[in-house]
């Protein structure tokens, strides 16, 4: 791409050393001017040789200067066509489409400049589309833990009690920090949102992530939902902190995102009664922090490591998912990554006797990528 793009600002007729590039469609023209000059000139010297009547020698002068121009006339027309035909398909939203770079003059340099510009406008159609899947998928959590609040509260099931309200502004919260996040993402060319880094206790805050995760199940455990986040009940989540006390420096918002959607991930992809394990270690770096989310399920392969949080990447695993799981829309690691990529930290899956092991390592109070 960054090559399309340097070629693309070049000059035409210039080569990327910095010359005039020797088959520009200038020199195709002033050859074809000396062409027909020396054709011209030549039959006219056989004419004078041989004697040949000089209408004879015009006839033929003019049918070969015709025959030539045709020639060079077809080479500049037909890559316009092309080109024409491509920017036609741009226009309509068919961004596959590309003009083939087969020359060395003008033309070629304007094929390039096309294929940047379908290349760039591909890029944006495609991360719009995944904004607005990432979008909907995280909108979800909340408004599905929130419906099923409120459906307790309508059908007797629970009190609306001080801690039942909690959890429902709790929710209602979160989905006004989302839509925030969604309001700053379309003020951003380039897509970054601001990080709002402050100082946390990682036990009781990962503790509501947990608390808040098996709420949303057994909320969803009742509710017909085509989401791709699972309804399991039956696979335990458990917490370790070590030290208890210990503190992390990050965006709690978006470590939010990180921990449920590797939680989700576990536990879709867990045995009948299996385990989630959460582990939170201190990092090399001060306030900085080291998460381990391990499940008991069939693990993945090594050769899909460098896949899973790819967006919409689903596994390759035969029967990847437990029961009460739909499979998943395959975002939830790629928000993951995205998230942790915004605090300049680093996640991956490591090695494993059983199951799947991801680790996310956060920088702390060193610098941050703006």
């Amino acid at each position: 791409m960054s090559e399309g793009r340097e070629a693309a600002r070049r000059s035409p007729g210039e080569e990327p050393w910095g010359g005039v590039r020797p088959f520009s469609i200038k020199t195709k023209l002033g050859a074809l001017v000396v062409i027909s000059v020396l054709i011209t000139t030549g039959l006219s010297m056989i004419a004078v040789h041989t004697k040949t009547e000089l209408r004879f020698i015009t006839v033929f002068s003019m049918i070969a200067t015709l025959l030539i121009t045709q020639f060079v006339a077809h080479s500049l027309t037909s890559p316009l066509d092309e080109m024409n035909l491509v920017a036609r398909s741009i226009s309509q939203g068919d961004y596959t489409r590309r003009v083939r770079e087969n020359r060395r003059d003008e033309l070629g340099d304007l094929a390039q400049t096309i294929n940047v510009m379908a290349d760039e406008l591909e890029a944006q159609d495609r991360q719009r589309k995944e904004l607005v899947a990432n979008v909907s998928h995280e909108l979800r959590t909340p408004i599905a833990g929130l419906r099923a609040v409120l459906e307790n509260i309508v059908d007797g099931v629970t009190e609306a009690d001080q801690e039942t309200m909690r959890t429902a502004l709790k929710q209602t919260e979160r989905l006004g920090r989302l839509v925030e996040t969604l309001l700053d993402l379309s003020r951003l060319d380039n897509g970054v949102v601001p990080l709002k880094l402050r100082r946390f206790e990682v036990w009781p805050y990962l503790s509501g992530v947990l608390k808040e995760a098996n709420m949303v199940a057994s909320a969803r455990a009742g509710i017909a939902s085509g989401s791709g986040s699972h309804t399991r009940t039956d696979v335990h989540l458990h917490l370790d902190v070590s030290p208890p006390e210990l503190t992390a420096h990050a965006d709690p918002e978006r470590i939010h995102q990180v921990v449920a959607n590797l939680i989700d991930n576990a536990v879709k992809h867990s045995p009948a009664h299996g385990r989630v394990t959460v582990k939170a270690r201190r990092g090399p770096q001060p306030e900085s922090l080291e998460l381990e989310v391990l499940d008991e399920g069939p693990g993945i392969p090594r050769s899909e490591w460098h896949r899973v949080f790819e967006r919409f990447n689903r596994g390759a695993v035969m029967r990847p998912h437990g029961p009460g799981s739909d499979g998943g829309t395959g975002l939830g690691l790629a928000i993951a990554r995205w998230a942790v990529d915004l605090h300049g930290g680093r996640i991956g899956v490591a090695e494993s006797d059983r199951g799947c092991r991801i680790i996310v390592t956060l920088p702390g109070l060193t610098s941050v990528p703006s």
